[in-house]
């Protein structure tokens, strides 16, 4: 099987874990991709002989990688999205990091979850993402989000405008901090901070979260994502911050932002049966309950 490996840090705490995992693929003689900056840290200790080969653009992992390792947390497999791109290349999460609604891979179960993926007992999630249209040319050639698109002020404390139209329909004019239309897998991200509601993956949903809106009337709404989204923003300041996950761009006062959802869909690999309510419950805590 050919393997990709990305990450951006390796902790002294998790390096061990990570050695476990190189030494489970070499048994199964699988052949090793690793993401150029990622194997220049694996590269500085001796702790293996595994012959391990680099890349670093979406282009060579195509018809070189089955599947993608992304180790580390929820922020280092959004990374990958602009790696396998409309691929298809299927994605495991493994969570070295915090809490990890994406990263389902916890580092004791690294060992069984390389096994089951060799036995190809796993799923493909199959997650919606958006897709950003301007004329100014933002994020170069990949304007695609598996979480959210945020709008949000850049250089001062001041209020923002922001108006939105769904299918050239009016919505509202938003005057706060900013604003997040986030996909259903972006819904228990930053959306969820600012007071959105937890919205099921494949339910083929939007939703608009307001970022602290300066009217206590203005609510999250959600919408079907077959519906196009228009943003424009204005204000007193000059720049405002445009981010795609975690890419960040610049945009001036009028500029129209369109997104629709893209026409390809990023497939996270699932095994041990987990679902999304399971996962919700767990990380969310909402079981500790004397109750239950």
């Amino acid at each position: 099987m050919k393997l990709a490996l990305f990450g951006k840090s390796i902790g002294k705490e998790n390096y061990p874990y990570l050695l476990q995992l190189i030494a489970k693929l070499e048994e199964y003689s699988c052949d090793l991709l690793v993401y150029r900056p990622y194997l220049d840290i694996l590269e500085k200790s001796k702790d293996f002989n595994y012959q391990l080969t680099s890349f670093s653009h979406h282009d060579e992992l195509i018809g070189n990688a089955d599947m993608v390792f992304s180790i580390g947390g929820d922020g280092t497999l959004l990374d990958t999205v602009s790696l396998v791109r409309d691929s298809g290349i299927p994605v495991l999460g493994v969570n070295l990091g915090r809490l990890g609604f994406l990263s389902s891979i916890s580092r004791q179960d690294i060992i069984p979850a390389v096994e089951k993926i060799m036995q190809g007992d796993y799923t493909l999630d199959k997650r919606t993402l958006l897709h950003l249209t301007s004329k100014e040319g933002l994020f170069d050639d990949f304007t695609y989000a598996l979480n959210d698109l945020t709008v949000t002020r850049k250089d001062s404390t001041a209020l923002i405008v922001v108006h939105v139209h769904v299918d050239g329909l009016f919505l509202n004019s938003y005057w706060a901090d900013g604003l997040i239309v986030a996909t259903p897998t972006g819904s228990t991200a930053y959306s969820l901070s600012g007071g959105g509601p937890i919205v099921s993956p494949g339910s083929e949903n939007f939703v608009i979260t307001p970022l602290a809106p300066h009217n206590l009337t203005v609510r999250p709404i959600v919408i079907s994502d077959k519906s196009e989204i228009s943003i424009r923003v204005e204000g007193r300041d000059k720049e405002y911050l445009v981010s795609l996950d975690s890419k960040t761009d610049v945009i001036k006062p009028g500029h129209e932002l369109l997104i629709r959802v893209a026409d390809f869909t990023f497939n996270l690999v699932k095994i041990e049966h987990k679902d999304f309510y399971t996962t919700i419950r767990d990380k969310l805590k909402w079981g500790l309950d004397v109750r239950n």
